[in-house]
């Protein structure tokens, strides 16, 4: 069994993806790197079975019909043989020191008594044009030492747990019944939200990890890019909701962790809607908080009293021209595209 599995969703993605499996390479024989070509027409299939020929005990190349981001992330966990899971988007990158502490770190806790469900570390805003790049630490939880939602101390209503922040024990993955949907963009989300739930202890690293690039015309956090692809972010706020009754799960700080968590995947479906202006995304808008009052009453109540949900329902022009500056300064705030 390997220490580490990475999977590499691609998608024509022959331009960057080197510079991304080359900064995973330095991990040797304790990781695993599954490249998914997710039906590329491209050249990165041929990248792909190239490192594999020269890395046989490391790569593996894995070809697809394309399924989009969620059936490759599916492609890595159902073939990944690594005793714990990350997932690397092609654009991205490691950092080479951070990684070695988190791979040291994870065959020390590997070998101990306690096993580890989720591995935290920070992540680093690689803005095109940007000379202050951003570094997402983790507030909040202890650091170092490993730990259980009973020692999270808060978590703030802005911060939550990002796909690129997060390393998962394999087995916890495939256990929770994690499946993300074809062809839909955004479900990193579902990816971290899920699992949670069956969570027990926690680790958090304060290095500077994961490197996400975000700049692209193309990328899917770009906010023209997110109205024009608005109904699959409805889809993911929707699967958020219809996969976990949050009222069911156990742990007090676990739960409230994951209410702040749907409530800010809520307010960005809720204010791309308003974004965009049109009467059929201001119904959208509408039809979806109906769907979460008719799915679960006391949920509704929860995500409308909140003050993010307050401001995002504000009524007439006046509300949505609050609800958009409230959103300009969240964006100087996360350094969102």
């Amino acid at each position: 069994m390997k220490l580490l599995t990475f999977a590499i969703p691609c998608y024509n993605s022959e331009a960057y993806m080197e510079k991304c499996i080359e900064s995973i390479l330095p991990g040797g024989e304790d990781v695993e790197i599954l490249i998914v070509d997710d039906g590329s027409k491209d050249r990165t299939a041929e990248i792909a079975d190239r490192y594999e020929r020269e890395y046989p005990t490391i790569c593996r190349a894995i070809h697809q019909e394309n399924g989009g981001h969620g059936e490759a992330v599916n492609a890595g966990i159902r073939n990944a043989t690594g005793l714990y899971f990350k997932v690397v988007d092609s654009d991205d990158w490691v950092d080479q020191e951070a990684y070695m502490q988190i791979l040291n770190k994870l065959r020390e806790l590997a070998g101990g008594e306690t096993q580890l469900d989720m591995l935290l570390a920070n992540y680093v805003y690689e803005k095109e044009g940007a000379k202050h790049k951003k570094v997402m630490r983790q507030a909040g939880v202890p650091t170092d030492r490993l730990f259980t939602w009973s020692d999270v101390r808060h978590f703030h209503k802005g911060h939550y747990i990002l796909m690129h922040s997060v390393i998962y024990r394999t087995k916890l993955l495939r256990e929770c019944g994690l499946e993300l949907p074809k062809h839909t963009f955004y479900v990193d989300n579902i990816y971290v939200y899920k699992p949670l739930p069956n969570v027990r202890t926690m680790y958090y690293m304060d290095v500077d990890f994961y490197r996400y690039f975000i700049g692209r015309d193309d990328q899917s956090v770009n906010e023209k890019v997110m109205i024009s692809r608005i109904d699959q972010q409805i889809k993911v706020n929707k699967i958020m909701i219809d996969d976990v009754d949050l009222y069911k799960v156990s742990n007090p700080k676990c739960r409230q962790y994951m209410f702040n968590y749907l409530e800010i995947i809520t307010v960005v479906s809720t204010i791309m809607l308003i974004r965009s202006g049109t009467e059929e995304n201001l119904q959208k808008k509408r039809e979806l908080w109906t769907y979460i009052k008719k799915k679960d009453i006391r949920l509704f109540h929860h995500l409308r009293r909140g003050i993010l949900g307050v401001s995002m329902n504000l009524p007439g022009k006046t509300g949505r021209k609050i609800s958009v500056a409230a959103y300009r300064i969240s964006q100087k705030v996360v350094g969102f595209n």
